[in-house]
Protein backbone atom coordinates (compact mmCIF):
# COMPACT_ATOMS: atom_id res chain seq x y z
CA UNK A 1 0.00 0.00 0.00
CA UNK A 2 1.20 3.48 -0.17
CA UNK A 3 1.59 3.94 3.21
CA UNK A 4 3.06 0.69 3.86
CA UNK A 5 5.19 -0.31 0.69
CA UNK A 6 6.51 -4.05 0.89
CA UNK A 7 9.24 -5.08 0.33
CA UNK A 8 9.79 -8.36 -1.31
CA UNK A 9 13.18 -9.32 -1.68
CA UNK A 10 16.84 -7.91 -0.38
CA UNK A 11 20.12 -8.34 -1.56
CA UNK A 12 22.91 -9.30 1.66
CA UNK A 13 26.12 -7.18 0.85
CA UNK A 14 29.20 -6.62 2.87
CA UNK A 15 29.55 -3.41 3.38
CA UNK A 16 33.00 -1.45 4.39
CA UNK A 17 33.83 1.31 6.92
CA UNK A 18 33.42 5.01 5.74
CA UNK A 19 33.02 4.43 1.94
CA UNK A 20 30.54 5.87 -0.78
CA UNK A 21 28.14 3.21 -2.44
CA UNK A 22 27.09 4.32 -6.51
CA UNK A 23 24.32 2.43 -7.35
CA UNK A 24 22.80 2.09 -11.52
CA UNK A 25 20.02 -0.11 -11.85
CA UNK A 26 17.84 -0.70 -14.94
CA UNK A 27 14.07 -0.62 -13.49
CA UNK A 28 10.93 -2.02 -14.68
CA UNK A 29 7.49 -2.47 -13.55
CA UNK A 30 5.02 -5.35 -14.80
CA UNK A 31 2.44 -3.26 -14.80
CA UNK A 32 1.32 0.31 -14.13
CA UNK A 33 3.21 3.27 -13.62
CA UNK A 34 4.61 4.43 -9.77
CA UNK A 35 7.73 5.50 -7.50
CA UNK A 36 10.06 3.23 -6.51
CA UNK A 37 12.89 3.70 -4.30
CA UNK A 38 15.70 1.95 -3.27
CA UNK A 39 16.89 1.40 0.15
CA UNK A 40 20.37 0.62 1.34
CA UNK A 41 20.42 -0.31 4.98
CA UNK A 42 23.86 -0.04 6.49
CA UNK A 43 25.46 -2.04 9.57
CA UNK A 44 24.34 1.03 11.64
CA UNK A 45 21.04 0.17 11.31
CA UNK A 46 20.50 3.27 9.16
CA UNK A 47 17.70 2.85 6.24
CA UNK A 48 19.41 4.67 3.51
CA UNK A 49 17.70 5.93 0.74
CA UNK A 50 20.08 5.76 -2.30
CA UNK A 51 17.72 6.89 -5.24
CA UNK A 52 13.79 7.12 -6.12
CA UNK A 53 12.82 7.56 -9.56
CA UNK A 54 9.01 6.89 -11.69
CA UNK A 55 9.14 3.20 -13.72
CA UNK A 56 7.02 2.17 -15.85
CA UNK A 57 5.71 -1.02 -17.56
CA UNK A 58 6.98 -1.62 -20.84
CA UNK A 59 10.26 0.17 -20.95
CA UNK A 60 13.13 0.05 -18.92
CA UNK A 61 14.27 3.02 -16.67
CA UNK A 62 18.25 3.94 -14.98
CA UNK A 63 18.42 4.95 -11.70
CA UNK A 64 21.48 6.39 -10.37
CA UNK A 65 22.26 7.16 -6.98
CA UNK A 66 24.08 5.93 -3.76
CA UNK A 67 24.70 6.39 -0.31
CA UNK A 68 27.70 6.40 2.31
CA UNK A 69 28.37 3.66 5.58
CA UNK A 70 30.13 4.54 7.94
CA UNK A 71 30.47 0.84 9.36
CA UNK A 72 31.48 -2.31 8.51
CA UNK A 73 29.58 -5.27 8.37
CA UNK A 74 26.63 -6.99 6.63
CA UNK A 75 24.18 -4.91 5.08
CA UNK A 76 21.03 -5.08 2.61
CA UNK A 77 19.79 -4.00 -0.39
CA UNK A 78 15.99 -4.01 -1.60
CA UNK A 79 13.58 -1.56 -3.29
CA UNK A 80 9.88 -0.60 -2.57
CA UNK A 81 7.84 0.82 -4.82
CA UNK A 82 3.93 2.96 -4.13
CA UNK A 83 2.13 0.57 -6.44
CA UNK A 84 1.01 -3.52 -6.77
CA UNK A 85 3.09 -4.61 -9.37
CA UNK A 86 6.13 -7.10 -9.66
CA UNK A 87 9.67 -5.00 -10.13
CA UNK A 88 12.26 -6.13 -12.51
CA UNK A 89 15.67 -5.23 -11.42
CA UNK A 90 18.69 -5.43 -14.38
CA UNK A 91 22.23 -4.74 -14.74
CA UNK A 92 22.48 -3.71 -11.51
CA UNK A 93 25.47 -2.25 -9.57
CA UNK A 94 26.73 -0.98 -6.33
CA UNK A 95 30.22 0.45 -5.97
CA UNK A 96 32.44 1.09 -3.02
CA UNK A 97 35.00 4.14 -3.26
CA UNK A 98 37.05 4.74 0.13
CA UNK A 99 36.61 8.54 0.85
CA UNK A 100 39.99 9.49 -0.58
CA UNK A 101 39.39 7.20 -3.89
CA UNK A 102 36.17 9.85 -4.19
CA UNK A 103 38.12 12.99 -3.39
CA UNK A 104 41.08 11.10 -5.92
CA UNK A 105 38.38 11.31 -8.60
CA UNK A 106 37.13 15.21 -8.13
CA UNK A 107 41.02 16.00 -8.10
CA UNK A 108 41.05 14.05 -11.29
CA UNK A 109 37.75 16.03 -12.85
CA UNK A 110 38.43 19.36 -11.35
CA UNK A 111 41.83 18.72 -13.12
CA UNK A 112 40.23 18.36 -16.49
CA UNK A 113 36.88 20.53 -16.17
CA UNK A 114 38.54 23.58 -14.44
CA UNK A 115 41.88 23.74 -15.76
CA UNK A 116 44.46 24.02 -18.72
CA UNK A 117 47.70 23.47 -19.83
CA UNK A 118 49.15 27.10 -20.60
CA UNK A 119 51.96 28.50 -22.45
CA UNK A 120 53.51 31.64 -21.51
CA UNK A 121 56.35 32.90 -23.85
CA UNK A 122 58.09 36.14 -22.91
CA UNK A 123 60.26 38.28 -25.37
CA UNK A 124 62.77 41.11 -24.34
CA UNK A 125 62.51 44.42 -26.52
CA UNK A 126 64.96 43.19 -28.92
CA UNK A 127 62.58 40.69 -29.75
CA UNK A 128 64.78 37.57 -27.67
CA UNK A 129 63.38 35.19 -25.76
CA UNK A 130 63.87 35.45 -22.30
CA UNK A 131 65.42 32.79 -20.05
CA UNK A 132 64.57 32.38 -16.07
CA UNK A 133 62.41 35.36 -15.97
CA UNK A 134 60.22 34.83 -12.66
CA UNK A 135 57.01 35.60 -13.10
CA UNK A 136 54.20 36.17 -10.37
CA UNK A 137 50.54 35.37 -12.17
CA UNK A 138 47.07 36.99 -10.41
CA UNK A 139 43.25 35.54 -11.77
CA UNK A 140 41.40 38.99 -11.84
CA UNK A 141 38.52 37.85 -14.25
CA UNK A 142 36.60 35.03 -15.45
CA UNK A 143 37.54 31.61 -14.15
CA UNK A 144 34.05 29.85 -12.88
CA UNK A 145 31.64 31.57 -11.62
CA UNK A 146 31.26 31.63 -7.57
CA UNK A 147 28.45 33.74 -5.97
CA UNK A 148 26.28 34.37 -3.31
CA UNK A 149 22.82 35.86 -2.13
CA UNK A 150 22.78 39.85 -1.34
CA UNK A 151 20.01 42.22 0.39
CA UNK A 152 19.03 45.41 0.28
CA UNK A 153 21.13 46.41 2.99
CA UNK A 154 24.25 46.18 1.19
CA UNK A 155 23.47 49.50 -0.27
CA UNK A 156 23.50 51.03 3.33
CA UNK A 157 26.70 49.47 5.12
CA UNK A 158 29.82 50.05 3.15
CA UNK A 159 31.44 47.32 5.19
CA UNK A 160 29.10 44.47 3.48
CA UNK A 161 29.66 45.55 0.21
CA UNK A 162 32.98 45.69 1.06
CA UNK A 163 33.21 41.99 2.11
CA UNK A 164 30.83 41.11 -0.43
CA UNK A 165 32.24 42.19 -4.17
CA UNK A 166 35.85 41.07 -2.62
CA UNK A 167 34.80 37.65 -3.00
CA UNK A 168 32.45 36.96 -5.11
CA UNK A 169 31.73 37.02 -8.74
CA UNK A 170 27.85 36.62 -8.93
CA UNK A 171 25.23 38.08 -7.17
CA UNK A 172 21.63 36.77 -6.45
CA UNK A 173 19.18 39.35 -4.94
CA UNK A 174 17.44 37.17 -1.90
CA UNK A 175 14.04 38.85 -2.50
CA UNK A 176 14.30 42.45 -4.06
CA UNK A 177 13.73 41.27 -7.92
CA UNK A 178 10.22 38.83 -6.77
CA UNK A 179 6.64 40.00 -7.66
CA UNK A 180 6.30 40.36 -4.01
CA UNK A 181 8.79 43.12 -3.58
CA UNK A 182 8.31 44.98 -6.57
CA UNK A 183 4.35 45.27 -6.67
CA UNK A 184 2.95 44.08 -3.31
CA UNK A 185 -0.14 46.37 -4.14
CA UNK A 186 -1.64 46.25 -7.78
CA UNK A 187 -0.45 48.91 -9.92
CA UNK A 188 2.17 50.43 -7.45
CA UNK A 189 5.54 49.37 -8.67
CA UNK A 190 8.65 49.82 -7.17
CA UNK A 191 12.36 48.89 -8.45
CA UNK A 192 14.49 51.72 -6.78
CA UNK A 193 16.34 49.11 -4.49
CA UNK A 194 16.47 46.61 -7.32
CA UNK A 195 18.06 49.24 -9.72
CA UNK A 196 20.50 50.23 -6.67
CA UNK A 197 21.31 46.97 -6.08
CA UNK A 198 22.25 46.13 -9.67
CA UNK A 199 24.47 49.19 -9.89
CA UNK A 200 26.49 48.44 -7.07
CA UNK A 201 26.98 44.77 -8.93
CA UNK A 202 27.78 47.00 -12.23
CA UNK A 203 30.28 48.96 -10.26
CA UNK A 204 32.31 45.68 -9.39
CA UNK A 205 32.19 43.75 -12.43
CA UNK A 206 29.64 40.98 -10.52
CA UNK A 207 27.19 38.98 -12.61
CA UNK A 208 23.41 38.82 -11.34
CA UNK A 209 21.39 36.09 -11.81
CA UNK A 210 17.18 37.63 -12.21
CA UNK A 211 15.67 35.52 -8.98
CA UNK A 212 12.58 35.19 -10.11
CA UNK A 213 10.24 36.32 -12.73
CA UNK A 214 7.30 34.04 -11.05
CA UNK A 215 7.40 32.08 -7.68
CA UNK A 216 4.64 28.77 -8.47
CA UNK A 217 4.04 28.61 -4.69
CA UNK A 218 0.23 29.69 -4.16
CA UNK A 219 1.44 31.28 -0.30
CA UNK A 220 4.51 33.29 -1.64
CA UNK A 221 1.57 35.08 -4.19
CA UNK A 222 -0.12 38.93 -3.29
CA UNK A 223 -3.78 38.74 -1.64
CA UNK A 224 -4.79 40.60 -4.85
CA UNK A 225 -3.12 37.83 -7.47
CA UNK A 226 -4.45 34.78 -5.56
CA UNK A 227 -8.21 36.67 -5.91
CA UNK A 228 -7.79 37.34 -10.20
CA UNK A 229 -10.01 35.75 -12.69
CA UNK A 230 -8.02 33.43 -15.66
CA UNK A 231 -7.92 36.73 -17.67
CA UNK A 232 -7.13 38.84 -15.31
CA UNK A 233 -4.43 36.59 -14.36
CA UNK A 234 -2.88 35.97 -17.40
CA UNK A 235 -3.32 40.01 -18.23
CA UNK A 236 -1.17 40.74 -14.46
CA UNK A 237 1.38 38.08 -15.58
CA UNK A 238 2.00 39.68 -18.98
CA UNK A 239 2.82 43.37 -17.40
CA UNK A 240 4.78 41.89 -14.75
CA UNK A 241 7.17 40.53 -17.66
CA UNK A 242 7.10 43.73 -19.57
CA UNK A 243 7.82 45.61 -17.03
CA UNK A 244 10.49 43.75 -15.33
CA UNK A 245 12.40 41.56 -17.89
CA UNK A 246 12.39 44.59 -20.42
CA UNK A 247 13.39 46.71 -17.50
CA UNK A 248 16.43 44.33 -17.37
CA UNK A 249 17.20 42.92 -20.53
CA UNK A 250 20.85 42.78 -21.48
CA UNK A 251 21.72 43.18 -17.69
CA UNK A 252 21.47 39.76 -16.06
CA UNK A 253 23.54 36.70 -16.82
CA UNK A 254 19.86 34.45 -15.71
CA UNK A 255 16.71 34.53 -14.94
CA UNK A 256 14.67 31.85 -12.96
CA UNK A 257 11.72 32.06 -14.92
CA UNK A 258 9.58 29.67 -12.71
CA UNK A 259 10.69 29.36 -9.09
CA UNK A 260 9.69 25.85 -7.69
CA UNK A 261 7.83 24.75 -10.86
CA UNK A 262 7.75 21.25 -9.57
CA UNK A 263 6.67 21.32 -5.76
CA UNK A 264 3.74 23.88 -6.89
CA UNK A 265 1.49 24.46 -9.64
CA UNK A 266 -0.31 28.15 -9.09
CA UNK A 267 -0.22 29.05 -12.62
CA UNK A 268 -0.62 25.85 -14.24
CA UNK A 269 -3.95 25.41 -11.95
CA UNK A 270 -5.28 29.00 -13.20
CA UNK A 271 -4.35 28.61 -16.72
CA UNK A 272 -3.78 25.56 -18.16
CA UNK A 273 -0.65 23.05 -18.11
CA UNK A 274 0.95 25.09 -21.19
CA UNK A 275 1.11 28.24 -18.71
CA UNK A 276 5.00 27.40 -17.35
CA UNK A 277 6.19 26.96 -21.27
CA UNK A 278 4.18 30.12 -22.23
CA UNK A 279 6.19 32.13 -19.40
CA UNK A 280 9.45 30.57 -21.14
CA UNK A 281 8.54 31.87 -24.29
CA UNK A 282 7.65 35.47 -23.82
CA UNK A 283 10.20 36.06 -21.00
CA UNK A 284 12.60 35.10 -23.62
CA UNK A 285 11.23 36.73 -26.53
CA UNK A 286 11.95 40.19 -24.22
CA UNK A 287 15.28 39.16 -23.37
CA UNK A 288 16.88 36.30 -25.36
CA UNK A 289 20.45 37.13 -23.27
CA UNK A 290 20.03 35.43 -20.23
CA UNK A 291 19.92 31.53 -19.66
CA UNK A 292 16.71 30.74 -18.83
CA UNK A 293 15.94 28.40 -15.55
CA UNK A 294 13.45 26.38 -13.72
CA UNK A 295 14.81 26.84 -10.13
CA UNK A 296 13.78 24.02 -7.74
CA UNK A 297 14.79 22.78 -4.49
CA UNK A 298 15.35 18.98 -3.22
CA UNK A 299 16.63 17.87 -6.56
CA UNK A 300 19.84 16.57 -5.16
CA UNK A 301 19.62 17.32 -2.17
CA UNK A 302 16.73 15.02 -0.86
CA UNK A 303 16.32 11.80 -2.66
CA UNK A 304 12.71 11.00 -0.58
CA UNK A 305 11.08 13.86 -2.06
CA UNK A 306 8.82 12.37 -4.83
CA UNK A 307 7.73 15.99 -6.21
CA UNK A 308 11.61 17.55 -7.88
CA UNK A 309 13.07 14.12 -8.88
CA UNK A 310 16.29 14.33 -11.53
CA UNK A 311 14.06 12.34 -13.53
CA UNK A 312 11.22 14.96 -13.14
CA UNK A 313 13.13 17.78 -13.76
CA UNK A 314 14.16 16.26 -16.98
CA UNK A 315 10.75 15.23 -18.01
CA UNK A 316 9.41 19.61 -17.45
CA UNK A 317 12.42 20.93 -19.11
CA UNK A 318 11.61 18.31 -22.10
CA UNK A 319 8.22 19.58 -21.68
CA UNK A 320 8.67 23.50 -21.76
CA UNK A 321 11.73 22.54 -24.55
CA UNK A 322 9.15 21.04 -26.88
CA UNK A 323 6.23 23.39 -26.77
CA UNK A 324 5.92 25.45 -29.84
CA UNK A 325 8.56 27.84 -30.30
CA UNK A 326 10.53 27.04 -27.58
CA UNK A 327 13.44 24.45 -28.79
CA UNK A 328 16.02 27.00 -29.50
CA UNK A 329 15.84 29.03 -26.00
CA UNK A 330 18.84 29.19 -24.12
CA UNK A 331 17.59 27.05 -20.70
CA UNK A 332 19.65 26.24 -17.60
CA UNK A 333 18.79 24.12 -14.54
CA UNK A 334 18.31 25.29 -11.80
CA UNK A 335 19.12 23.62 -8.39
CA UNK A 336 18.77 25.39 -4.83
CA UNK A 337 20.53 22.78 -2.80
CA UNK A 338 19.11 23.65 0.81
CA UNK A 339 21.10 20.69 2.39
CA UNK A 340 20.73 19.52 6.14
CA UNK A 341 22.85 16.15 5.72
CA UNK A 342 24.02 15.37 2.12
CA UNK A 343 24.34 12.20 0.93
CA UNK A 344 27.12 12.35 -1.24
CA UNK A 345 26.89 9.94 -3.50
CA UNK A 346 23.21 10.48 -4.02
CA UNK A 347 24.37 14.14 -5.19
CA UNK A 348 26.80 12.91 -7.66
CA UNK A 349 24.40 10.78 -8.99
CA UNK A 350 21.48 13.03 -9.73
CA UNK A 351 24.11 15.37 -11.47
CA UNK A 352 25.05 12.66 -13.91
CA UNK A 353 20.99 12.51 -14.59
CA UNK A 354 20.76 15.97 -14.77
CA UNK A 355 23.44 16.52 -17.10
CA UNK A 356 22.34 14.36 -19.75
CA UNK A 357 19.57 17.32 -20.77
CA UNK A 358 23.65 18.88 -22.17
CA UNK A 359 22.38 22.21 -20.45
CA UNK A 360 24.35 24.44 -17.79
CA UNK A 361 23.65 22.97 -14.36
CA UNK A 362 23.89 25.82 -11.97
CA UNK A 363 23.82 25.15 -7.90
CA UNK A 364 21.59 28.49 -7.12
CA UNK A 365 20.91 28.86 -2.96
CA UNK A 366 23.09 26.60 -1.35
CA UNK A 367 23.13 26.26 1.89
CA UNK A 368 23.86 23.70 5.23
CA UNK A 369 21.64 23.72 8.12
CA UNK A 370 23.42 24.88 11.72
CA UNK A 371 24.84 21.65 13.40
CA UNK A 372 28.00 20.06 14.61
CA UNK A 373 29.32 19.30 10.64
CA UNK A 374 27.43 22.46 8.78
CA UNK A 375 31.11 23.34 7.93
CA UNK A 376 32.07 19.99 7.07
CA UNK A 377 29.09 19.44 4.91
CA UNK A 378 29.17 22.98 3.12
CA UNK A 379 32.33 22.04 1.97
CA UNK A 380 31.66 18.66 0.53
CA UNK A 381 28.56 20.05 -1.18
CA UNK A 382 30.84 22.84 -2.87
CA UNK A 383 33.95 20.27 -3.55
CA UNK A 384 31.33 18.06 -5.33
CA UNK A 385 29.49 20.71 -7.28
CA UNK A 386 32.60 22.47 -8.34
CA UNK A 387 34.59 18.99 -9.53
CA UNK A 388 31.41 18.05 -11.70
CA UNK A 389 31.81 18.43 -15.46
CA UNK A 390 27.85 19.66 -15.78
CA UNK A 391 27.90 22.06 -12.99
CA UNK A 392 28.75 25.73 -14.77
CA UNK A 393 28.05 27.63 -11.34
CA UNK A 394 27.87 28.05 -7.72
CA UNK A 395 25.77 30.42 -5.74
CA UNK A 396 25.51 30.36 -1.85
CA UNK A 397 22.28 31.27 -0.09
CA UNK A 398 24.00 33.20 2.88
CA UNK A 399 22.35 36.63 2.47
CA UNK A 400 23.67 38.72 5.64
CA UNK A 401 20.74 40.25 7.66
CA UNK A 402 21.30 42.35 10.83
CA UNK A 403 18.46 40.28 12.54
CA UNK A 404 19.16 36.53 11.10
CA UNK A 405 20.53 34.75 7.94
CA UNK A 406 17.95 32.57 6.31
CA UNK A 407 19.47 29.23 7.35
CA UNK A 408 23.15 29.86 7.04
CA UNK A 409 25.27 33.22 8.20
CA UNK A 410 28.80 33.66 6.44
CA UNK A 411 29.65 36.24 8.71
CA UNK A 412 28.60 37.78 11.99
CA UNK A 413 27.05 41.17 12.62
CA UNK A 414 30.36 43.17 12.20
CA UNK A 415 31.53 41.12 9.15
CA UNK A 416 33.70 39.35 10.17
CA UNK A 417 34.17 35.62 8.98
CA UNK A 418 32.21 32.56 10.43
CA UNK A 419 33.45 28.77 10.53
CA UNK A 420 31.11 28.51 7.16
CA UNK A 421 32.87 32.02 6.00
CA UNK A 422 36.15 30.62 6.48
CA UNK A 423 35.57 27.89 4.53
CA UNK A 424 34.17 29.76 1.65
CA UNK A 425 37.72 31.74 1.37
CA UNK A 426 39.60 28.66 1.89
CA UNK A 427 38.26 27.17 -1.35
CA UNK A 428 38.07 30.94 -3.67
CA UNK A 429 41.91 30.83 -2.57
CA UNK A 430 41.97 26.95 -3.65
CA UNK A 431 40.31 27.24 -7.03
CA UNK A 432 42.16 30.35 -8.22
CA UNK A 433 45.70 29.30 -6.84
CA UNK A 434 48.40 29.78 -9.07
CA UNK A 435 52.40 28.21 -9.12
CA UNK A 436 54.71 29.77 -6.71
CA UNK A 437 58.46 30.68 -8.01
CA UNK A 438 56.88 30.32 -11.64
CA UNK A 439 60.08 30.87 -13.99
CA UNK A 440 60.24 30.41 -17.68
CA UNK A 441 62.86 27.69 -18.97
CA UNK A 442 65.80 28.24 -21.87
CA UNK A 443 63.45 29.09 -24.29
CA UNK A 444 61.63 32.09 -22.55
CA UNK A 445 58.32 29.40 -21.98
CA UNK A 446 56.45 29.10 -18.76
CA UNK A 447 54.19 26.51 -19.08
CA UNK A 448 51.53 24.73 -16.20
CA UNK A 449 48.28 24.10 -15.43
CA UNK A 450 45.97 26.60 -14.52
CA UNK A 451 42.28 27.54 -13.33
CA UNK A 452 40.32 29.05 -16.16
CA UNK A 453 40.65 33.43 -15.95
CA UNK A 454 41.70 36.05 -17.02
CA UNK A 455 45.34 36.43 -15.20
CA UNK A 456 47.48 39.59 -14.36
CA UNK A 457 51.13 38.16 -15.08
CA UNK A 458 54.17 40.47 -13.59
CA UNK A 459 57.42 39.41 -15.01
CA UNK A 460 60.74 40.67 -13.77
CA UNK A 461 64.24 39.88 -15.61
CA UNK A 462 67.69 41.40 -15.48
CA UNK A 463 67.45 43.01 -18.27
CA UNK A 464 64.31 45.08 -17.51
CA UNK A 465 64.72 48.29 -16.16
CA UNK A 466 61.13 47.52 -14.80
CA UNK A 467 58.61 44.83 -14.12
CA UNK A 468 56.37 44.35 -17.16
CA UNK A 469 52.79 44.02 -16.72
CA UNK A 470 50.23 42.24 -18.72
CA UNK A 471 46.89 40.96 -18.98
CA UNK A 472 46.23 37.68 -20.55
CA UNK A 473 43.09 35.27 -21.31
CA UNK A 474 43.64 31.95 -20.58
CA UNK A 475 39.87 31.34 -20.22
CA UNK A 476 39.40 31.25 -23.70
CA UNK A 477 42.95 30.58 -25.26
CA UNK A 478 45.89 28.54 -23.96
CA UNK A 479 48.81 30.82 -24.97
CA UNK A 480 50.06 34.20 -24.87
CA UNK A 481 52.93 35.96 -25.71
CA UNK A 482 54.68 38.65 -23.46
CA UNK A 483 56.88 41.57 -24.84
CA UNK A 484 58.71 44.35 -23.87
CA UNK A 485 58.28 47.85 -25.75
CA UNK A 486 61.36 48.92 -27.56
Amino acid sequence: SKSAPAKGSTLKVELEKDTHYTLSAWLQLSKSTGDVKAILVTPDGNFNTAGMLVVQSGCWTMLKGGATSFAAGKGELFFETNVTAELMVDSMSLQPFSFEEWKSHRHESIAKERKKKVKITVHGSDGKVLPDAELSLERVAKGFPLGNAMTKEILDIPEYEKWFTSRFTVATMENEMKWYSTEYDQNQELYEIPDKMLALAEKYNISVRGHNVFWDDQSKQMDWVSKLSAPQLKKAMEKRMKNVVSRYAGKLIHWDVLNENLHYSFFEDKLGKDASAEVFKEVAKLDDKPILFMNEYNTIEEPNDAAPLPTKYLAKLKQIQSYPGNSKLKYGIGLESHFDTPNIPYVRGSLDTLAQAKVPIWLTEIDVKKGPKQVEYLEEVMREGFAHPGVKGIVLWGAWHAKECYVMCLTDKNFKNLPVGDVVDKLITEWKAVPEDAKTDDKGVFEAELFHGEYNVTVKHKSLKEPLMHTVDLDSKSEATIRAKK
